[in-house]
């Protein structure tokens, strides 16, 4: 228990090295204790940090990146029995089964010749040779927030750490002023709007600084983050300080390791004050710019996200997710994949060639896909739920540019070729990061856990440059 009351010499003695002890601590954190969590590969690593572009609610593969001429062909016939018998079918199950060919043409760009469809005419005319094409992914679970945990976590168990929080654990943040793992959600007009459950980016298991942050794409990034009116910086350094020494006794008499994390949450927070406000303001960015990305900055459209994401990333943010939420096309599927498209085309496009002109693509892994595919079935005129086939794609962060690996059966169903596991994909990205998933652990309720777990899984090293 605190004494009900603190001598003032005393508190004055503690609070002398208040704004020390919290930038030393601040710097171990960062610097030394982070090093020492991660087991390194014997290199350097090819990235520094992830912007993961997630299309929540099921992007069709099938539709987007995987070209089915033989599903084209057959298009309103029955899909042969031999394809669908015996497997795992969400809304679909126990219905009468057609087949639904691509709803778009396809063609080959760039030097590449990447085959990819003609609703991405900006990413595909910009990005096609620096993309890795990967059409065989796989995951576990057939609906939706099962299979966003499994994307995000390794685990269809709630509560398990996101990447994002593992890789601030283990290597710690660039940034001093910004949280290391910041989540942005944009959404339009086209399907239904997929629920993103803030567990998506929780710290699990891990200690509560590691856990994401989401940040508003317009108005306030952060509720409450401006000082309320006649309260300065430096009175609001006073309360932040005070705080910090009562914690701190606290800490002291019961040694509490959530004191720690809010310790140095609130010192964070504090320093978030000055810097957020500054990363919102896009008065530095030309014209240009900003027209490259299609904002006017600060709209919450995905591209104004995708101009926020390479901000976040020049001020040292290790792991950014873009969530855009509207790939759940249960109906109306050509006209709703298309316009879902076109909401994220042009951003994508932008901001894998800002990275490029400005050096930060090599050291920056981007990752583009959904948690599943979507049925070569119709169900009507959309698609359903499909976890046994689909695409994603990545750029930077040595990932081989210009490259297509693995394939689903001629129907889009199965992953046949090269198949990658989600556990495959998290290791493979760990391994770009210089970690070996497989010594990458934290131990929790006696047992060593690891994002990869305990299947096989394998770094996936045809698609690295």
């Amino acid at each position: 228990m605190l004494p009900e009351t603190i001598a003032r010499r005393s508190f004055l003695r503690a609070g002398g090295l208040s704004l020390g002890s919290m930038a030393f601590s601040q710097l171990l954190a960062r610097d030394g204790r982070a090093a020492a969590a991660v087991p390194r590969l014997p290199f350097a690593p090819k990235a520094k940090r992830v912007i993961w572009l997630y299309m929540a609610g099921g992007m069709s593969h099938i539709d987007t990146f995987d070209n089915k001429p033989k599903l084209a062909q057959m298009s309103g016939q029955p899909m042969p029995e031999s394809v669908t018998k015996g497997k795992q079918i969400a809304q679909l199950q126990g219905a009468k089964l057609n087949c639904l060919g691509p709803q778009h043409p396809f063609k080959k760009w760039g030097q590449s010749g990447q085959e990819i469809s003609v609703i991405w005419p900006k990413l595909a005319e910009a990005c096609a040779d620096r993309m890795c094409i990967v059409r065989s992914l796989s995951t576990e679970a057939i609906n939706h927030d099962p299979a966003h945990t499994f994307m995000n976590t390794g685990s269809m168990i709630p509560g398990r750490p996101a990447m994002g929080s593992w890789l601030l654990y283990g290597l710690g943040s660039e940034s001093d002023n910004l949280p290391g793992f910041i989540v942005l959600v944009s959404t339009g007009k086209f399907g239904q709007r997929q629920p993103i459950a803030a567990r998506q980016w929780h710290s699990g298991f891990l200690p509560g600084q590691h856990q994401g942050v989401e940040l508003r794409g317009t108005g306030d990034p952060v509720l409450y983050v401006r000082n309320p009116a006649g309260v300065d910086m430096s009175a609001q350094r006073q309360v932040v300080d005070a705080v910090g020494d009562l914690n701190r006794l606290r800490d002291r008499a019961v040694d509490d390791p959530e004191i720690s994390t809010r310790l140095s949450q609130y010192e964070l927070a504090f320093r978030m004050q000055t810097s957020v406000p500054g990363l919102m303001d896009l008065s530095d960015e030309p014209k240009s710019m900003l027209d490259l990305y299609g904002t006017r900055g600060g709209d919450g459209s995905f591209g104004s996200n995708c101009l926020l994401a390479r901000r976040l990333a020049e001020r040292g943010v290790r792991f950014i997710q873009l969530y855009h939420r509207d790939w759940d096309h249960h109906g109306a599927v050509k006209d709703h994949v298309a316009g879902t498209a076109g909401e994220v085309d042009q951003g994508a496009a932008a901001l894998v060639t800002d990275l490029a002109r400005r050096g930060m693509l090599d050291d920056t892994l981007v990752v583009f896909g959904s948690e599943f595919g979507r049925t070569p079935m119709a169900q009507g005129s959309g698609r359903d739920h499909h976890l046994a086939g689909f695409t994603m794609w990545f750029a930077g962060g040595g990932m081989r540019p210009g490259f297509s690996f693995g394939a689903t059966d001629e129907f889009g169903y199965n992953a046949v070729e090269n198949k990658v596991s989600v556990h495959d994909v998290h290791a493979t990205m760990l391994h770009q990061l210089g970690i070996d998933h497989e010594r990458f652990t934290y131990r929790f309720q006696g047992l060593d856990m690891r994002l990869t777990g305990v299947e096989p899984s394998r770094v996936v090293k045809e698609i690295l440059a």
